[in-house]
């Protein structure tokens, strides 16, 4: 026996990079991140689009800022939410580089303590984030119980694996962010820096001479340990490079023998500390 699918809804938030279409089909909460420019602040999707977000982020003189969702956007998602199920698995981005896990858990204590509200720190962000959320929502519809789902999702954690190329550590090092990664800001005009997101946090993997070999290096982790069963849930990420990433998840899909593989473009939050010339992969191993 287990929950019906309409008992449970799923919550997640924007730096889960989730498209407009999967939104739109699907009756899941989406709270925003928020991004200041100086003393404006904006909700991401919501109030400022990527377009004009990434416009704002070359053309000003100084970085935004980000900040979690406050507490009172998850309050009113998990409101929208309990109005049509009776169980919320809310689902987000690392704890280690993001303050959104904290944020839901307040608004959880604060306004709905007798409520079944499951805050899940996913240990990650971005693309396998959004698979996740993605799969939790499938569970959900085809009648999968809310103790089984999440069983699955914390399965999967230390199974993700995510790696990014970046065009600079600048934005990491400045949006304080960079983690690990801080030990390859010495050579960082002379290297193209690999990172991976570890255990949660942004780690050094790797420094490479071109841009061309970092994307190659990313082309190779993923042909090495994602599964070609369909369930490591491969995805490409980018900043703004949406042709170079629609190549490399085509290359991909041929030499994997997988579906048509996702690409998510980085929400404002995630480019504000990883920069538009990034391009990544996430997957499950």
């Amino acid at each position: 026996m287990g929950d019906k699918p309409a008992s449970i809804r799923i919550v997640t938030d924007t730096t889960a990079c989730l498209d407009e279409a999967f939104l739109q089909a699907h009756p899941i909460g989406y709270v925003p991140q928020v991004i200041s420019f100086g003393e404006e602040s904006y909700l991401e999707q919501a109030e400022i689009s990527c377009d004009d977000f990434l416009k704002r982020l070359r053309d000003g003189p100084t970085l935004p800022k980000t900040a979690a969702p406050p507490p009172g956007e998850f309050v009113d998602a998990y409101r929208r939410q309990l109005e049509q199920a009776r169980t919320i698995l809310s689902i987000h981005p690392s704890s280690e580089v993001s303050g959104t896990v904290r944020s839901a858990i307040a608004a959880r204590e604060g306004s709905f303590p007798g409520a079944d509200i499951r805050i899940l720190d996913t240990r990650t962000v971005a693309g396998p984030l959004a698979s996740m959320v993605k799969q939790a929502v499938a569970w959900s519809e085809s009648g999968v119980g809310a103790d089984e789902i999440m069983r699955r999702l914390e399965a999967l954690i230390p199974r993700s694996r995510a790696y990014f190329a970046v065009g600079t550590l600048e934005y990491l090092r400045r949006g304080g962010r960079i983690g690990g990664a801080s030990a390859l800001l010495g050579s960082a005009l002379q290297v193209k820096p690999l990172l991976q997101l570890r255990q949660g946090r942004v780690e050094p993997l790797e420094k490479v001479r071109t841009r061309l070999r970092a994307v190659q290096r990313l082309k190779e982790l993923a042909l090495a340990d994602c599964p070609r069963s369909g369930e490591g849930w491969l995805s490409v990420m980018h900043g703004d490079l949406p042709l170079e990433a629609a190549a490399l998840a085509s290359e991909l899909e041929k030499e994997l023998g997988l579906e048509p593989v996702p690409i998510y473009r980085l929400g404002a939050a995630i480019s504000t500390h990883v920069g538009p010339e990034t391009l990544a992969v996430g997957f499950f191993v």
